[in-house]
């Protein structure tokens, strides 16, 4: 994901379920969230620091215990070759089934998921996954000088995008959901009991598109089969 605060929003839910039935998870943020926040009175190398123990944080929450980061500027993310490089990488060293990412389209409809950083990232890990991360001849000083073998990730869940094909049911898990976000304190402590309330209404209406009965949330996403 391209900032701290992105999985939650988009699939703390899923991810909680997944955890919950001993999938392993991983995450990797580009940015350390510097540009966020509403505080004045610290410096923005502070912020970053303040966000990454956020992260932390609200991943306990859903499960997850391995956060790692890349470190890139917030707000200028860019889908170089290099961030292909280095998200390919963790690819490789993880070598999981599933990538979870921000979807490389810009979203009309709901315009705020479309962040430049999020499309970047996104399309950056889409490239990663395919062709690099399975490529031993892509980046082949990920082999040569780091011993890292090529890896096929079989499928990828792009969150935030214009297109949806699939919905989670995350009703028993939404108060991790919010839990999670509320430990983001730097970025959503003013909202206050809007939170909740701005997820249930967001996630009602993915429930009503999904089919599902009255009284059930969802998170939504577009899942590609890679393999």
């Amino acid at each position: 994901m391209a900032h701290p605060d992105d999985v939650d929003f988009g699939a703390a839910g899923a991810v909680a379920g997944w955890t919950d039935h001993g999938i392993e998870v991983v995450y990797l943020m580009v940015t350390d969230g510097d540009a966020g926040g509403f505080d004045d009175t610290i410096t923005r190398t502070e912020m970053a620091a303040l966000r990454r123990d956020e992260q932390r944080a609200a991943a306990k929450c859903v499960g997850v215990s391995d956060v790692r980061w890349l470190g890139l500027p917030d707000g200028r993310v860019e889908a170089t070759l290099g961030l292909r490089r280095d998200i390919a990488r963790v690819i490789r060293q993880v070598r999981p089934d599933r990538v979870l990412m921000p979807s490389p389209e810009r979203n009309y409809e709901r315009i705020y998921p479309s962040h430049p950083d999020h499309r970047a990232v996104g399309a950056a890990a889409l490239d990663a996954v395919y062709p690099d991360a399975r490529n031993p001849y892509a980046f082949p000083e990920l082999l040569a000088d780091e011993g890292l073998e090529a890896w096929t990730a079989r499928e990828v869940w792009t969150t935030g995008g214009p297109t949806v094909n699939h919905y989670v049911d995350v009703t028993d898990r939404f108060d991790r959901k919010v839990n999670a976000l509320r430990a983001h304190a730097s970025q959503t402590a003013h909202m206050g009991d809007e939170l909740p309330t701005m997820l249930r209404n967001w996630m009602s209406a993915n429930a009503t598109a999904a089919g599902l009965a009255e009284g059930r949330l969802a998170e939504s996403f577009q899942v590609i089969n890679t393999a």
